[in-house]
């Protein structure tokens, strides 16, 4: 039984007021099994290396408190000339891209827990009391607010006029981009015990696609929310709750019409966007964190931070990075031949995309770095825990 994991895990109640309740009843659990002790792997100390970039910060910007303490993937968003940023507090944030100046700051007065989505002219945020707030990305003046069932933890997504959102309570709603009304509802049970956490729904055309906690794949008509077809990807097994956990909960992501996503304990697989057909599955890895992809590869942090690479026809693994292992890695970033990465101290690492070996290291914040690193233009902007938005860019070193 991985141990290590029960400090993520808590009970779905279908009120998000008991959300606090289900945490801590997860932790006295987790500590109970233990028999008082904790047993969990250390993170893997940083070791000397060869530098192969050097890395410089290019500047740096407080984002109200942060995230900390609280298990978000508050992901900033970026556009042609802003980065947006979000802190749990009710802070939002247009900062310029090239300096790092406020562009417009709001104080939302909602306690943010999801986003940030992005659409033509809004940016969307969901909130740990059940609303999706919708805000002008010009200047940050809230456009309208949707009251949804339950906390909202993934990013909304939007399309065609339609946002996404999902709920802890197993929902997804489609509201409409510019009133906020409801245009459909889905309906899913919730495992009594899952991982804290959903990820995002993603789009493509007219269908939606989003992974659930029982180890299933839904795809749902945007306009209508009609189910389209279903995919056990992941099949519970065990003894114990613990054991059975296969959340789909990385952000599945699509290439030339085939999806891929990867669960917690259940392996990672690529479907047939179409039908749902499987393609190929790989049992040997599992994440919460989520997959990122080049032209060929694909490339995974999985649930005790090591880095894969997998093939994306044959899901085979050509390398596997463990000189990180259990330092709570974030979904890594992938630009030119660099795999990008921040873990639990702060620190961003560069590895190779040819063979996963380190090529460069920067402590960019004293805290805990979550969210997925974005990149624009080969800058590679990080959101730490501690509400710091960093841009750091890589320069190879001179070989003498």
């Amino acid at each position: 039984m991985r141990l290590v994991l029960l400090f993520l895990v808590v009970i779905n109640f279908l009120g998000c007021s008991a959300v606090q309740t289900a945490r801590d009843s997860a932790h006295r659990f987790a500590y109970g099994l233990m028999g008082g002790k904790d047993n969990a792997t250390p993170p893997k100390k940083l070791t000397d290396y060869e530098a192969a970039v050097e890395i410089n910060v290019l500047w740096e910007r407080q984002v109200g408190e942060g995230y900390e303490g609280q298990g978000l993937r508050l992901a900033p968003v970026v556009s042609d000339e802003f980065i947006f940023s979000a802190g749990s507090q009710g802070t939002v944030e247009a900062i310029s891209l090239k300096s790092g100046a406020v562009i417009w700051a709001r104080e939302t007065g909602f306690p943010i827990s999801a986003g940030i989505g992005q659409g033509r002219r809004h940016l969307f945020l969901g909130t740990s009391s059940a609303q999706v707030i919708a805000l002008n990305s010009r200047n940050g003046v809230t456009a309208w607010v949707a009251q949804v069932t339950s906390e909202v933890l993934a990013s909304p997504v939007v399309r065609d006029g339609i946002v996404i959102v999902r709920t802890i309570d197993g929902k997804v709603i489609a509201l409409d981009e510019l009133s906020g009304k409801q245009r459909w509802i889905f309906e899913r049970s919730v495992p009594a015990l899952s991982i804290r956490g959903n990820g995002t729904p993603v789009i493509d055309s007219d269908r939606v696609f989003i992974g659930f906690a029982d180890g299933r794949m839904v795809a749902l008509q945007l306009q209508s929310g009609k189910n389209l077809w279903e995919a056990s990807l992941a099949v519970p097994s065990g003894r114990t709750q613990i054991e059975r956990l296969v959340d789909l909960d990385t952000d599945p992501i699509i290439i030339d019409d085939v999806i891929y996503i990867a669960s917690y304990q259940g392996g990672m697989s690529a479907v047939l966007a179409m039908d749902g057909d499987i393609i190929w599955g790989n049992e040997d890895v599992s994440s919460y964190s989520g997959i990122s992809h080049d032209w060929r590869y694909l490339y995974l942090s999985d649930s005790e931070s090591n880095i894969w690479q997998l093939d994306q026809r044959s899901g085979g693994s050509l390398w596997k990075q463990t000189d990180l292992h259990m330092r709570r890695l974030t979904a890594p970033a992938v630009y030119q031949d660099y795999v990008v990465v921040g873990d639990y101290d702060g620190y961003v690492h560069w590895l190779s995309s040819d063979d996963g070996h380190q090529l460069g290291r920067i402590q960019a914040t004293g805290k805990a770095i979550l969210a997925t690193p974005v990149i624009q233009d080969d800058i590679v902007y990080i959101y730490g825990s501690g509400g710091s938005v960093v841009a750091l860019k890589a320069f190879p070193l001179r070989v003498n």
